[in-house]
């Protein structure tokens, strides 16, 4: 294995690094979340689908997520440990890393892919699908699809970090890139030009994913910084264990996430059922594809925080490797402004702009009850997500800095203690409506054990002597 210099991370401006490293991801994260918007946002303005579609949609997009959080896993631990070894100056575990990280997305994905087949009926009930019988119908067909796609899926993910930490973050944008782009124009074709319907959304999106998976493997085969070789492959239970160990943060992140919107998806079924309005067969399927809308929308937000906050995982990594704590205190700051900033964009837009985002999800097909509930659920779910931004990007930078068991504590404290505790009790107290409360009400208590985490660590970055900056 070879190995080319990666000094400039200790050495160049934090700022530029940040530029460099956070844009490229972003816009990969951007374009992944683009996947499934877009597919929804072609659904509801489908005059056939509508709602119904919507709906289905919303009770699949978890099972993808599952996917996902097993490729983060295994891509943002090799990331981050690849990071540490370079900056640490062992290239052997750096190479080893990778290659095994190859393996064990290929191996994951196939056996998560025959397990959504045989099981589909189940996992489909469990993430709310029976609300009604359409609804059901059209999340079975677009399961089927999506699940047919989840190796191409995974392996496109797990390999955009690992591509990031060999030093080519736009090369990792520009695959995750043409998938998008494929699936955006891909959808009004299967949708409307071959009436498709679901089985022609899904069907495009994997298009799109087997492009970026195709990208990926042909990178693996030019790596610039880290050049595999035969013995790379060697399996090292070591080095298996220190990549996972430091992706569980992110596993456990988007894992826990699941279980809060399994939850949240049969709250809404449950109390949907008993409101005055929504319990009528007609307008039952109406709060679960909002809610899904809005987590949409929150993905795209949070896309950007998560971006900013993965794209400094090589220079944290590498930095914290070379103690230069200085440099790594300097990030943070300015990580955490950045994040803010973010975060009050986006509260201004749902607060103010709720009508105008909800239109672009078909409201002009759909009854008033949709529009007035759409508007409710975007001001009261989303309006504290300036903390939701502040407690995303702590958990990220403190797995970057290696400290997976705090990173991991505060993402399970989030999103099972408080976010599915939450959506299961405040609906008791107030209905449909507890649901909504569910999302601020754990982001503010987050935010205050994140505060005190992210003051330790200040303290314990600033306890250390200075390096040259």
């Amino acid at each position: 294995m070879e190995l080319t210099d990666q000094s400039f991370l200790a050495e160049e401006k934090i700022g530029k690094l940040m530029r460099k490293y956070s844009l490229p991801c972003i816009i990969s994260l951007l374009v992944g979340a683009l996947y499934n918007i877009v597919d929804q946002i072609f659904i509801a303005n489908a005059s056939y689908l509508g709602s119904y579609g919507n709906a289905a949609n919303t009770v699949v997009f978890p099972l993808t997520v599952i996917a996902l959080a097993i490729a983060v896993m295994i891509g943002d631990g090799c990331c981050a440990f690849v990071s540490l070894s370079l900056g640490k100056g062992e290239q052997d575990k750096a190479g080893s890393s990778i290659a095994l990280s190859v393996v064990m997305a290929a191996v994951s994905s196939i056996l998560l892919c025959a397990v959504y087949l045989v099981f589909a009926d189940p996992i489909i009930t469990m993430f709310g699908g029976t609300v009604n019988e359409e609804t059901f119908s059209l999340s079975k067909e677009y399961f089927f699809y999506i699940s047919l796609g989840i190796p191409f899926y995974m392996f496109g993910q797990a390999m955009n970090p690992v591509i990031r930490a060999d030093g080519s973050p736009k090369f990792a944008m520009a695959s995750t890139l043409l998938g998008a782009v494929l699936n955006i124009v891909l959808d009004p074709i299967f949708i409307f030009g071959f009436q498709w319907g679901m089985r022609g959304a899904a069907i495009a999106t994997v298009i799109g994913q087997i492009a970026t998976a195709l990208l990926a493997v042909w990178y693996l085969f030019h790596t610039k910084t880290v050049k595999l070789g035969k013995k790379d492959l060697h399996f090292s239970g070591r080095v298996v264990a220190n990549t996972l160990s430091l992706g569980l943060c992110s596993f456990l992140s988007q894992v826990s996430l699941v279980a809060a919107m399994a939850a949240i998806n049969n709250m809404v079924r449950k109390y949907g059922a008993i409101d005055p309005i929504f319990g009528q067969e007609t307008y039952a399927q109406i709060p679960m594809a909002v809610v899904g809308i809005v987590m949409k929308v929150f993905q795209i937000v949070i896309s950007i925080v998560i971006g900013m906050a993965a794209g400094c995982i090589p220079v944290v990594g590498y930095n914290m490797g070379a103690n230069k704590r200085e440099r790594v205190k300097k990030l943070f700051s300015l990580l955490l402004a950045c994040e803010a900033a973010v975060g009050f964009a986006a509260l201004l837009a749902v607060e103010l702009l709720p009508r105008q985002l909800i239109a672009l999800f078909g409201s002009a097909n759909e009854s008033v009850y949709y529009t007035e509930f759409a508007v409710k659920a975007f001001r009261i779910y989303l309006c504290m997500i300036v903390f939701a931004c502040l407690n995303k990007a702590a958990f990220i930078f403190l797995q970057a800095m290696g400290k997976a068991a705090a990173s991991t504590a505060l993402s399970m404290i989030r999103e099972i203690v408080f976010g599915v505790g939450f959506a299961l009790i405040l609906p008791l107290f107030f209905g449909l409506d507890g649901v909504l409360y569910s999302m601020p009400v754990s982001d503010i208590l987050t935010a205050v054990v994140s505060a005190c985490i992210i003051l330790s660590t200040y303290k314990q970055l600033s306890a250390v002597p200075k390096a040259a900056v």
